[in-house]
């Protein structure tokens, strides 16, 4: 596996106090045996580490002193850690010890085994993360997300509840169900959908295989209309797309939804009772950008589902749906304050 997997270490920019709270994750260390390669970049994290957890050898980056409070950070598709890279020195610069998971298909994430399917339902993603806890000895930890990301944090203050000190979710309460999904919406949202059923295709399969730089570069711009990212940024990021895994994955991920594909049954229980729409306990802060071109519920139509203490944010001034790294001043301050409650 070590042929395989190996980690990335990337040049930092600059002595702002994001270069130094950056510069920390190059001296956190784990216990377990992990390697490293250098690779230059953008604006970069100062390594990649890799551990084995459940099906996965998990590429993470990680900041902050090995004794704080643990927060970690997902991203969702199509976007990667790079989502939270300013995000990470401010929470550290406040204690935090901060984690950063490729999710599976992404970076320098891969599969233990050639054998493992390629499965992208929701159910296993939230076990990776759980997995990924386990691996890092890690009991409990202030969960944030955003789309596939808040997705999967949600599953897991809903099911593993004693694991979460507190949540901060992007555009709230996103657990679903295939039988749910098999309702047609109004035509505006189905329009709203259109890669989903793009990738219910074969040409969408072979389309999004071809193109996914240009692809994910669109999505961005959709989602996110009123960010004027550099193409650096995105370029980044769009390394993380080059994942030999990364196809597979996003396409079951949405033919999974709609129906198409099946999924593992090894997972079925979990699916069942995400099925019922679960209520949060966990103390929660939810968060929107005024200018979210994604698919995304309305705050009132999931308030209820979180029967903790909770609270909902707005955030103005253009802001889109990759919310962490269009505002991270606003997503860091969440988390920290969610902490509080």
């Amino acid at each position: 596996m070590s042929d395989q997997i190996n980690t990335r270490r990337r040049r930092l920019l600059g002595t702002t106090v994001a270069g130094i709270g950056l510069l920390q994750m190059g001296l956190s260390e784990l216990a377990q045996a992990q390697t490293t390669k250098t690779v230059s970049s953008v604006g970069s994290y100062a390594e990649i580490k890799q551990i084995n957890a459940g099906t996965l050898n998990i590429g993470y980056a990680e900041a902050g002193p090995q004794n704080g409070p643990v927060v970690i950070l997902v991203h969702g598709w199509p976007y990667d850690i790079y989502s939270y890279a300013e995000v990470t020195p401010l929470l550290v610069a406040a204690g935090y010890r901060v984690i950063v998971p490729y999710l599976r298909g992404y970076g320098s994430t891969r599969f233990l085994s050639s054998d493992t399917p390629r499965n992208g339902q929701q159910a296993v993603i939230a076990v990776d993360l759980i997995a990924l806890m386990d691996a890092l000895k890690i009991d409990k930890a202030i969960l944030g997300g955003f789309d596939w990301g808040a997705r999967t944090v949600n599953i897991v203050a809903a099911l593993w509840p004693e694991r979460v000190k507190a949540m901060v979710s992007v555009s709230g309460y996103l657990i679903g169900s295939q039988a749910a999904n098999h309702a047609p919406l109004p035509p505006k949202a189905e329009f709203a959908w259109w890669y989903q059923f793009y990738f219910a295709t074969e040409r969408g399969y072979a389309g999004y295989d071809a193109n996914r730089h240009d692809f994910n570069k669109l999505i961005w711009q959709l989602a996110s209309p009123k960010w004027n990212f550099s193409d650096a940024t995105f370029d980044r990021s769009a390394e993380s797309f080059n994942n030999p895994d990364h196809v597979a994955v996003v396409i079951d991920n949405y033919r999974w939804r709609l129906g198409l594909s099946r999924g593992e049954a090894k997972y079925d229980d979990i699916e069942k009772r995400l099925a019922t729409a679960p209520t949060i306990a966990v103390p929660t802060i939810t968060m929107e950008g005024d200018a979210n071109g994604a698919p995304h519920p309305q705050p009132e139509a999931y308030a209820k589902k979180f029967t903790g203490k909770y609270a909902h944010r707005n955030i103005g001034g253009g802001i889109g749906h990759n919310l962490p790294q269009e505002a991270p001043k606003a997503f860091a301050d969440a988390i920290i304050d969610v902490a509080r409650f």
